[in-house]
Order: structure tokens, then C-alpha cells, then sequence
């Protein structure tokens, strides 16, 4: 009997041992991350039939009992990778929106400075001061428009880095993975329990990875997990890890994208199917923020040189010689597919023609084994070039002017991107004040012997003066007897337009127009209006302006740009669209950062849920050893109970 009683004590002397063993391994490790509690949980011994009842034999320990729940784990996981999703992305839109919005650093200032310069030119009667500073202004604003897609450019560097230094993390936390799985799955193969310590480490490894990219986790064979990120890539299956790659774009080779490896392959993956961590947050930072806003500011600098240079070149300088580019109008970027066929020759260029009709949007054109088409990436809207012609085809799309030609394979593709360029590639032209194109190129006069009160405007011309204008100088008279003009020009047609808005059009020749206070007169690309009451035979001359000294009514017409709606099919100005882009960077900041905000609570209220599960509370630990320490003392008192049994019995016998 003290032999069982004996037994029965070692075995509460072992089972208050691991407890205490245990309880002091949770208190050592209540600080590391991934930590889960453990408790010891005991189990009666074996029963011993005694054939007048059943008597226990004392404790056994049924398990190291790990407290996790994965319902839980899940959750902290998803926020995790939600938090600090945006966490990269908000550290990156930041600097955006504290560049554009800056006072001095921003556009704007550099924009107000320009349209001043030149509106100074026009109010000071363009003496040589005044285009000297419009000169310094316009150079001025050229260096801010570049500084500003620099800084942009460095952005973009800094997500390329951000890419490869993910990939890099990612797959060594993959790999890490897999080998626990592989050490712990040799403990489910033996058929023994799993270690708690190496299921720590694993789940604290995945929670890690989901810092990086959200990662979905599903319980594989052998108490192994599988591990798959985006649309469901497997990154971990068992013991075997895969890799991401970061890979330059096929189509940009400046730009880091994130491939999936099988094999000797890498397939690249596009910016939105990875979600969360800082690896998701800088892709879509990149797609929905950064991309957009270099391509509007190059929207604006692209407009604003096109519509700058087209009235520049609608006057003279002071030399008297018509008006040249002022700014320089960037391309659109091309990018051909490293993976078209080496035997295609097609060329693709692109460049603005029409910045009130852009779209925003970049475009892909593909071709398709019997025809070119033209993606608009923004909705996916495919537009076909027809007819093809391999010796050169050019069709305008939403403002663009598409030129393709070369024999071309099937699935050959280029990545038309209109205006990225645009504020790195915005340039002065014009390098001399003498240069300056202030002046109209033809004056209007009447003679002092017509009779009549008549007058006949300052003219005005258009685009199509520079290329269908008449030869001048051009004299118009006024017959009494039938009310009408005659002298335009034989081979143009003539439209006039009432003061009530009223259009009439003359078809060439256009004689025996009608006379008619307050009409606009509108022919080969110039126009003039023509108010009082002529007298019979009483002529109006319109020639060309022998110089451009002292004129500024083309640099007043070139002020008026500032107002003018040249963007958004004629709803936007320079202005607006660049407070616009302000404005969207700055809302799309708050939105981030309140979202970042919102994950943080998230993100803590779901550990601290967690944590009411998985994690050691230290002062129910020091209870834990009191009641542990006083069962290892019990146990050690029944062991002293049964020897002193043992040595009685023993003195019997002597």
C-alpha cells in the first residue's frame, strides 16, 4: 500500500513540477511577440481494481494545452495588413500633398507670377523691363513645373525600393514559414503532439508577413499551414515556399513591378491584385495616386504650352516677324512590350493635339492579327484604328493624335501614356525679349475723307489666319445704293454674325455682303467689326502691321489665357485644373489618413480581444506558482507519509 501511495505522490509531485515549470516559461516569454499562454492540463491516472471498488493511482498530464484561437488570430491579421496598408500609403501621399499645396514650393505662385509678367507686358506698353521679367517669370515657371515632376519622379524611386525591399522581405518570411512547417509536420508524422513554442514562432512569422502584404491562411496536412497572397497565389504549400520577383515593367522598364515565379517564368502581377501591408500600399498608392497626378500635372504644362504657343504665333515680335513656339510641348510616352515579336517593325508615337478633349487616362494599343486598337485604360473602352495602313495611320482619340505604322505581329502592344511627360519636358523656348510676339499681325484703318461715321475695329485672327489667311492688304467698300460691302477676297468665304448673334455665311466669292451695324466680318482667319453708318463709297482697310514695336495687343490676348477654360471639354481653367489636382491629393490624404486612423483602433481593439485568449497576465501567473508550489509540497508530504509507512513495516519485521 505505501508503494501505490508512494506512486500516487511522485506522480502529483511530477504534475506540480510542469506546472511550475510551465507558469515560469509563461512569465519568461510574457514579453515576446507571438507568445501564446500555456497551461498544464492533468488527467486522473489509470483506475486499479481492488474487488471491493475502483482506486485511483494517482495524476497524469494530459496535454501543454496552447491557448490561440485562429477565428481571432484571423482578425488581427486582416487588420494588420489593413493598417499598414495604409500606413504606406498615407507616408507616401503625403509628401504630395504637402508639395502642391505649398505656398512657395506649389505651382501656383509660379503661375500668378507668369500670367502678371505678361499682363505687365500689355500694360506698360511691352518695354524692354517688362519683357525682361516676363522672360524670368516664364523661365521661373518652367524650372517649378520640372522641380515638381522631379520631386515626383523621386517618389516614384522611392516606391520602386519599397517594392524590391517587400519582395525580398516576403519571400524570406515564405521561406521561413515552410521550414517550420517542415519541422513541425516531422512531430505530426510521429504521431506526437505539436510543439506550442515552434506554432508561436509560425503564427507570429504569418502575422509578420500580413505587415507586408495581406496573406490568406488555410490549416494544411501534418499541422501545416498554407499560405497564398492576392487572387490566391500560393506562397507557402506545406514545406515548399514561392517567390515573388521584382521585375521592371515590360512596357516601362523605369517602373518595378511584382512577378510571381513558377518555374523560369515570372508573370507580372498587376498593382491591384495585392492588397494591404506596405507592399499593397505603395502599389496602389502608385495606381490611384501618383500616376494620376504627375499625368494632370503634365495635362496642365502640355495645355498651357499648347494654347500659349498657338496665340504666340498668331503675332509678332518686335522685329516683326511672326511669332514662334514659346513652350515646349512634350510627346507622349511610348512604351513598346519587350515581349513583341522581333520580327514586328510597327512604330507608335503620340503626342496632344486637343487638351480640352483628355480623358485622364492612359491607353494600351494592342494589335490584333488583322487590326490596331486602342484601350483606354480608364474604362477598358477599346476603339479601333481602321484603316490600317503599314505605311502610316493617324487617328485622334480623346484629344491624342495616335500615328502607327510598320508590319506588325499579332499581340503586339504599346503603353500610350499622353501626358506624364508633360511638366518634365516644359521648356522656354524663347530666349530673347526681342522675341516676344506682343504685337498683332495687321492693323485696320479708315480713311479721313469718307464721309460716314463708320469705323472698322482692331482685328482679330484666328488658327486658320497662319494657314488660309488672305493676301493683304485687303480694302472693303460700302455701296449706298444696295447696302453692301464688297473687296473681300475672291477665293474665301465670308460669315457674318449680327449683334443679336445671328450667323449668315457668303460662299466664295463673296460679294454684295450685307452692311449692318455691330456685325462681326469673319474671313481667311481674321475677323473685324464694323460699327456707324458708311457713306457711299466710303473704304475700310485691313493690311499687314508693318511693325510690332509699341503693340501689345497679342500679349493682352495671350493674358487672357489665365482665364480662359481650355481643359474638361472647355469647363476648366490652368488654374482650376491645378487646384483641382490639389484639391483631389489633398482629400484623398484625409481620406487615407482618417481610414489610417480608424485600422489603428481597429487594429488594437482586435489584439487586446486576442490577447484576452492568447496572452500571460502576470499576476494570475503568480497565483498560478502559490497554487503549483503548494501541490508540489502536498505531493513531497503524501512521498514523506508513504516512507515513514514503509520504514513501519519494515521495523515489523525486525
Amino acid at each position: 500500500m505505501s508503494g501505490n501511495l508512494l506512486s500516487i505522490g511522485k506522480s502529483g509531485l511530477f504534475a506540480a513540477q510542469a506546472g511550475l515549470s510551465t507558469t515560469g516559461h509563461n512569465i519568461t516569454n510574457a514579453g515576446v511577440a507571438g507568445y501564446n499562454r500555456q497551461v498544464v492540463v492533468q488527467a486522473t491516472g489509470p483506475m486499479l481494481d481492488t474487488g471491493v471498488g475502483f482506486q485511483g493511482t494517482g495524476t497524469q498530464i494530459a496535454e501543454i494545452k496552447r491557448y490561440s484561437d485562429e477565428f481571432l488570430n484571423s482578425q488581427v491579421r486582416n487588420a494588420q495588413a489593413s493598417k499598414s496598408g495604409l500606413d504606406s500609403y498615407y507616408a507616401q501621399i503625403s509628401q504630395i500633398d504637402n508639395m502642391l499645396a505649398d505656398q512657395t514650393a506649389g505651382l501656383s505662385p509660379s503661375l500668378h507670377g507668369f500670367f502678371k509678367g505678361v499682363q505687365d507686358v500689355a500694360a506698360k506698353g511691352a518695354t524692354l523691363p517688362s519683357r525682361e521679367a516676363m522672360l524670368s517669370a516664364a523661365d521661373t515657371l518652367a524650372t517649378r513645373f520640372q522641380a515638381l515632376d522631379t520631386r515626383l519622379g523621386e517618389i516614384r524611386e522611392g516606391v520602386n525600393s519599397t517594392i524590391q525591399t517587400s519582395v525580398t522581405v516576403i519571400n524570406s518570411y515564405a521561406q521561413q514559414i515552410a521550414d517550420l512547417n517542415d519541422k513541425i509536420g516531422t512531430f505530426a508524422a510521429a504521431q506526437q503532439r505539436a510543439p506550442n513554442d515552434l506554432l508561436d514562432k509560425r503564427d507570429q512569422l504569418v502575422m509578420e508577413l500580413n505587415t507586408h502584404v495581406k496573406a490568406n491562411v488555410m490549416p494544411g496536412d501534418n499541422n501545416s499551414l498554407t499560405v497564398s497572397i492576392g487572387s490566391g497565389q500560393p506562397l507557402v504549400v506545406g514545406q515548399r515556399a514561392f517567390q515573388l520577383a521584382a521585375t521592371k515593367s515590360p512596357t516601362d522598364l523605369t517602373r518595378m513591378e511584382v512577378g510571381y515565379v513558377t518555374g523560369s517564368k515570372v508573370t507580372v502581377l498587376a498593382d491591384n491584385a495585392l492588397s494591404g501591408g506596405t507592399l499593397g500600399g505603395a502599389l496602389e498608392f502608385r495606381s490611384k495616386t501618383l500616376d494620376p497626378a504627375q499625368s494632370a500635372l503634365g495635362k496642365i504644362a502640355i495645355g498651357l504650352a499648347i494654347e500659349f504657343n498657338a496665340q504666340h504665333k498668331l503675332g509678332l515680335d518686335q522685329n516683326g516677324v511672326a511669332g514662334k513656339d514659346f513652350f515646349s510641348v512634350a510627346p507622349a510616352y511610348v512604351g513598346k512590350n519587350i515581349n513583341n515579336a522581333l520580327s514586328s517593325t510597327t512604330a507608335v508615337q503620340a503626342v496632344v493635339s486637343d487638351p480640352s478633349k483628355l480623358m485622364d487616362s492612359d491607353y494600351k494599343v494592342k494589335f490584333d492579327g488583322t487590326n490596331y486598337n486602342v484601350i483606354r485604360l480608364s474604362d477598358n473602352k477599346s476603339i479601333p484604328v481602321t484603316p490600317y495602313s503599314a505605311s502610316g495611320t493617324t487617328m485622334t482619340i480623346d484629344g491624342v493624335d495616335f500615328t502607327i505604322s510598320g508590319a506588325a505581329a499579332k499581340d503586339d502592344e504599346f503603353l500610350v501614356r499622353p501626358t506624364i511627360g508633360g511638366a518634365a519636358n516644359f521648356n522656354l523656348l524663347v530666349g530673347h525679349v526681342a522675341d516676344i510676339a506682343a504685337a498683332a499681325p495687321i492693323v485696320t484703318s479708315e480713311p479721313l475723307s469718307n464721309t460716314g461715321s463708320a469705323k472698322i475695329s482692331e482685328s482679330k485672327v484666328g488658327k486658320d489666319f497662319l494657314t488660309g489667311g488672305p493676301a493683304l492688304p485687303v480694302t472693303l467698300a460700302f455701296d449706298s445704293a444696295t447696302g453692301k460691302l464688297n473687296g473681300f477676297p475672291a477665293g474665301l468665304a465670308v460669315s457674318v454674325k449680327n449683334s443679336a448673334g445671328v450667323v449668315t455665311n457668303y460662299p466664295a466669292p463673296a460679294t454684295n455682303v450685307s452692311f449692318a451695324a455691330g456685325s462681326t466680318y469673319t474671313f481667311g482667319g481674321l475677323s473685324v467689326t464694323m460699327t456707324g453708318v458708311p457713306g457711299n463709297g466710303d473704304t475700310f482697310t485691313i493690311e499687314n502691321n508693318a511693325s510690332g514695336v509699341g503693340d501689345t495687343r497679342n500679349i493682352g490676348l495671350l493674358g487672357d489665357l489665365q482665364t480662359k477654360n481650355i481643359f474638361n471639354n472647355g469647363s476648366a481653367t490652368i488654374q482650376s485644373s491645378y487646384a483641382q489636382l490639389v484639391s483631389t491629393v489633398g482629400n484623398k490624404t484625409r481620406e487615407v489618413q482618417v481610414n489610417g486612423d480608424a485600422a489603428g483602433a481597429l487594429l488594437t481593439q482586435a489584439k487586446a480581444t486576442a490577447a484576452d485568449v492568447s496572452g500571460v497576465n502576470l499576476d494570475e501567473e503568480a497565483t498560478n506558482l502559490i497554487k503549483y508550489q503548494q501541490a508540489y509540497q502536498a505531493a513531497g508530504k503524501v512521498m514523506q507519509i508513504a516512507g515513514t509507512i514503509f520504514d513501519t513495516l519494515l521495523s515489523i519485521g525486525r
